[in-house]
């Protein structure tokens, strides 16, 4: 595994700093703050590394080694050097970049919407790296794909069907992206999205990276996009975590309905819990950043 980690401030938010690995040939960035035992946060979509910037901070204060990364084709990050963006190889990247951050079994794995699947599957598969898991939107196991025979659910995620033509390609940067303006706006009602749409745009700097992010939904729907390497991966999404896993839903989410984590409690592993969070839509963590964040270091250091 060739690896050169490095690290530097950014202007961006003077707190954490932004650090970078070549792993495997692929380009992989991240921000930073803190130090301790590991604790990696993966991002969703629309969004990027500095959806986490509030839990970064919180984290940091708690004793950790807070690390966010801007997922493969999300710039900084590179473009994926094998075109492979499904969800198992998103979860391989994490374990490898663990590694290549010298995490040990002390570590946890914080995800929100896809960064939740990848957290889910990681934490399946390699077990030894995580102490515990935090996953936000996204529920662990099989829910997500049985709520698609839901009318509510399938109404929601018609975007995901629409991201899978290239007409999605012209019509996302059309009008300074008011195409993922509308997302956010539907999915976390109320919330103040400039910052974080912005960010997004800046992590989508021509259509090849904005190509790459739609891959996420081309690859879970296309098994042509898949590559049979990481069958098992996949698979393992289809699985709950071992380990204690806090699982946190925003009451008003109108991405994935809280209604997918109905009787979540009796899936869960012994240790875990599940917070429903009211007043709060997708991106709950940055909607009730403090209550979020009580709730994950609560749950991580005790």
């Amino acid at each position: 595994m060739g690896n050169s980690v490095h690290s530097h401030a950014s202007g961006d938010n003077p707190a954490h700093e932004m650090g970078g690995a070549t792993i495997e040939g692929q380009h992989i960035a991240w921000l930073e703050q803190g130090s301790g035992p590991l604790a990696i946060c993966l991002h969703g979509f629309p969004d990027s590394a500095h959806t986490f910037r509030h839990q970064l901070q919180a984290l940091a204060d708690a004793g950790f080694r807070a690390v966010a990364p801007f997922t493969r084709g999300y710039a900084p990050t590179g473009l994926a050097p094998d075109g492979l963006y499904q969800a198992g190889v998103r979860a391989r990247d994490v374990c490898l970049l663990h590694e290549a951050l010298g995490g040990d079994g002390d570590a946890v794995i914080i995800g929100h919407d896809w960064g939740a699947g990848a957290a889910n599957i990681a934490a399946v598969k390699e077990p030894d790296r995580w102490n515990k898991a935090v996953l936000m939107a996204v529920p662990p196991g099989s829910r997500v794909g049985r709520a698609f025979f839901d009318y509510r659910q399938i109404r929601r995620s018609s975007y995901m069907f629409f991201f899978q033509h290239p007409l999605s390609e012209v019509v996302i940067p059309h009008d300074d992206y008011a195409f993922i303006r509308g997302l956010w706006n539907d999915w976390s009602p109320g919330y103040d999205n400039a910052a974080d749409v912005a960010n997004f745009i800046a992590s989508v700097p021509d259509a090849e990276h904005l190509a790459a992010a739609l891959g996420y939904y081309r690859a879970t729907l296309q098994p042509h996009l898949q590559s049979s390497d990481y069958a098992d991966w996949d698979a393992a999404g289809g699985d709950v975590p071992t380990q204690p896993t806090l699982y946190m839903h925003g009451l008003d989410d109108g991405c994935i309905g809280v209604e997918v984590a109905d009787g979540l409690e009796n899936d869960l592993s012994e240790g875990s819990t599940v917070h429903r969070v009211p007043e709060a839509g997708h991106f709950l963590h940055l909607e009730k950043p403090d209550l979020v964040n009580k709730s994950i270091v609560e749950f991580i250091s005790s």
